[in-house]
């Protein structure tokens, strides 16, 4: 199974898209080529994604520091049994803590074998993960895409992919997932990587848009 692991393979991608794609094409000359945004999978990683939802990545990377250096070593076991308030010093909010515990405890009973998990179908990752409580499918999408490096991740419920998607395509109204998926048809099997560059081409859209000077 091949998986996005380097730069090389994130520049095979782009070449791909941009070569079938006047859209991609034209994203890809705006911002160029976008970040690798590799993370280690397994327990550390889904930990770090549910750590940063709804988050910028600035805090949230500040509060992974801060969880990193809470709990050592980063295990299951090491983080059921922690007080609440032991991770609530870390930013971590209380649903957050409840989700993590969850998926510590999962682990440790072998409800849950995440690492098998890696050489899976997308389909069977997502049902086992969204089966825990507080991970919802953007957070199953997010790991599949940046921890496990599946090329062809997508992730159509997310709010800032629907809004590229909607600018790039001129469309009225931000398109719902089930459109998003249906537009996303002609990028496979290279979802992935186009979800880098539609995240990089809002990412700058928006500095732009704070760079106008107020009238």
């Amino acid at each position: 199974m091949k998986t996005i692991e380097t730069e090389t393979d994130l520049e095979e991608g782009v070449a791909a898209l941009t070569g079938t794609c006047a859209h991609m094409a034209r994203v890809h000359a705006a911002v160029g080529d976008p970040p690798l945004r590799r993370h280690q999978a397994g327990f550390a990683g889904l930990a770090r994604v549910i750590a940063g939802q709804q988050l910028s990545i600035s805090s949230a990377s500040a509060i992974w520091r801060r969880l990193e250096a809470t709990v050592r070593p980063f295990e299951p076991a090491k983080l059921a049994p922690m007080r609440d308030s032991s991770l609530r010093k870390a930013g971590l909010s209380e649903a957050k803590i409840a989700t993590l515990r969850r998926l510590a405890e999962a682990i440790v009973s072998e409800a849950l074998n995440l690492d098998g998990l890696a050489a899976a179908p997308d389909e069977q990752i997502h049902r086992d993960l969204t089966a825990i409580k507080g991970i919802g499918p953007w957070t199953a999408d997010i790991y599949i895409m940046f921890c496990l490096g599946r090329p062809d991740a997508w992730s159509p419920g997310d709010l800032a992919l629907q809004e590229a998607v909607k600018d790039i395509f001129a469309l009225e109204e931000r398109p719902d997932p089930k459109l998003m998926n249906e537009i996303a048809k002609a990028w496979r099997p290279w979802r992935g990587v186009a979800a880098r560059l539609l995240w990089s081409y809002y990412g700058a859209r928006r500095k732009r848009a704070s760079q106008i000077p107020l009238a």
